[in-house]
């Protein structure tokens, strides 16, 4: 198997938002993405997989390394292969997939975060980072575009942390700040217990209100300049808006269940961006 067919493989089994929006690029651009993508995958299936701590610690220090010998001109695992020779064309940096890196370690290191404040900065190193470089691939003329990137990075993340919750409450992550679980009166065992309540649907529905106002703070950055060439970074806001908005009609039926929505239907709202214009 080929680096190119590996990052190909590795994107598609994931089955995410992001791999829809691919669909729709030049092939030089889609195999750019696609191997950044792999590559963040790679990262983030060591803390998801892997669950001896000091295992994942150790993998997670064997990318940092790998990382550093790729953009030396010594890539020696099949992602790095594959993205290597993308990195002059769109201006991708070292420090950036070291971010991604580091924000991967802090989930085996750092369970709660006390504030949104603590929260943003984890959203910035997995998701800002990542919208960062995919502006670039996609063709960012603007130099405001990194910030609307970082922003919809941010809404994605929150919208994952919201459709998540149960789920990485059994990993023994809760990304819900503590503050805020101490605003609506929320305990953590009420999560880990998977008890629903009143007070948890209000907590739910201000994490939601928060996303939402991301959502449209980041639309409203995106330079006119840029908006045909992020129409990829589009159609995943109008797939993950969606899902939000499926998982509010739902009630935050998140403590036991992970809402999704279908592939067609992602293909659908992709195509309807590319197509129309809109969501």
């Amino acid at each position: 198997m080929s680096p190119d067919q590996y990052v190909q493989q590795k994107a598609a089994a994931s089955g995410s938002s992001f791999y829809y929006a691919f669909l729709f690029l030049p092939r030089e651009r889609r195999a750019a993405i696609t191997a950044f993508y792999a590559f963040c995958r790679e990262v983030d299936d060591v803390v998801d997989d892997v669950s001896d701590p000091g295992v994942a610690q150790a993998k997670l220090a064997w990318w940092q390394g790998e990382v550093t010998k790729a953009f030396a001109g010594q890539p020696s695992h099949p992602v790095m292969q594959a993205l290597v020779p993308h990195v002059p064309v769109y201006g991708i940096e070292e420090r950036q997939l070291q971010a991604v890196i580091e924000g991967c370690r802090m989930d085996l290191e750092q369970t709660r975060y006390l504030d949104f404040a603590s929260l943003k900065r984890y959203c910035y190193l997995v998701a800002g980072v990542v919208g960062e470089v995919a502006a670039r691939i996609f063709g960012q003329q603007d130099e405001r575009t990194t910030q609307y990137a970082h922003t919809l990075g941010l809404a994605f993340q929150l919208t994952n942390i919201i459709r998540d919750v149960g789920e990485d409450a059994m990993r023994g992550r809760i990304y819900l700040p503590i503050s805020e679980l101490q605003q609506f009166d929320v305990k953590a065992h009420e999560i880990t217990k998977r008890e629903y309540s009143d007070r948890f649907a209000t907590l739910m529905r201000f994490q939601a209100q928060r996303a939402h106002l991301f959502y449209d703070e980041a639309l409203g950055l995106l330079p006119d300049a840029d908006r045909r060439a992020q129409k990829p970074g589009l159609m995943m806001a109008s797939i993950y808006r969606t899902l939000l908005s499926e998982i509010e009609a739902d009630g935050f039926q998140v403590l036991h269940q992970r809402t999704s929505l279908t592939p067609l239907r992602k293909f659908w709202l992709a195509w309807k961006m590319q197509a129309l214009g809109r969501f």
